[in-house]
């Protein structure tokens, strides 16, 4: 039987290989907006959160988190303007889907886990999610800067359960500035530099 594909050599396969990466960086690249929207909206309620609670002493100072909400309704406009732009869906778009797809549907249910059990441990969990979530990322994409923020927030995490739960407040702004913002806006440059 006679096959009909063009046979590669190993060279070329390697080129291929290569070259399909850099599609991939550049597609995630220009994604970069959704670590920028949920590390900015996490980094604000944290910040009021903590002005609320330990600054003001305000007995509400959840209301902070109501960020959320509005993030998610960005979050769908990003997705939908996304979609209707997209004209290759790579396999490292899928994974990277499917990833985040769990995390969100964790961080939902964590939700009512904690509202049922207490929140005094929620940010801990939260770090170690964002860490694992930008760890595959970043080694999805081969972007260092998101590997490196995610590995911060492994022993950040640990720190985090062991502290009271005002410098957890802190200790979440910290892991999504060094695992979400930072590298975001540093995706975003590699993006505009290399377009």
């Amino acid at each position: 039987m006679k096959n009909n594909e063009n046979d590669f050599s190993p060279q070329e396969s390697l080129q291929l290989i290569r070259s399909m990466i850099e599609t991939t960086k550049h597609s995630i690249s220009d994604k970069s907006h959704y670590f920028l929207l949920w590390g900015w909206a996490v980094f604000i309620g944290c910040v009021l959160q903590y002005y609320l609670k330990a600054i003001i002493d305000y007995p509400q100072h959840y209301y902070a988190w109501y960020i959320t909400p509005v993030a998610l309704i960005v979050f769908i406009i990003f997705l939908i303007r996304d979609r209707k732009k997209e004209k290759v869906t790579t396999f490292i778009d899928e994974a990277s889907k499917y990833l985040w797809t769990a995390l969100g549907f964790s961080f939902f249910a964590l939700s009512f886990i904690f509202s049922r059990m207490g929140w005094q441990y929620c940010y801990p969990i939260y770090i170690l999610l964002y860490g694992v979530g930008t760890y595959v990322s970043g080694s999805l994409i081969k972007f260092r800067p998101l590997i490196i923020g995610s590995i911060i927030c492994f022993p950040l995490a640990i720190v985090t359960a062991y502290v009271d739960f005002d410098s957890q407040i802190i200790m979440l702004a910290l892991a999504v500035l060094v695992s979400y913002i930072i590298p975001g806006h540093l995706l975003r440059m590699q993006y505009r530099k290399q377009h």
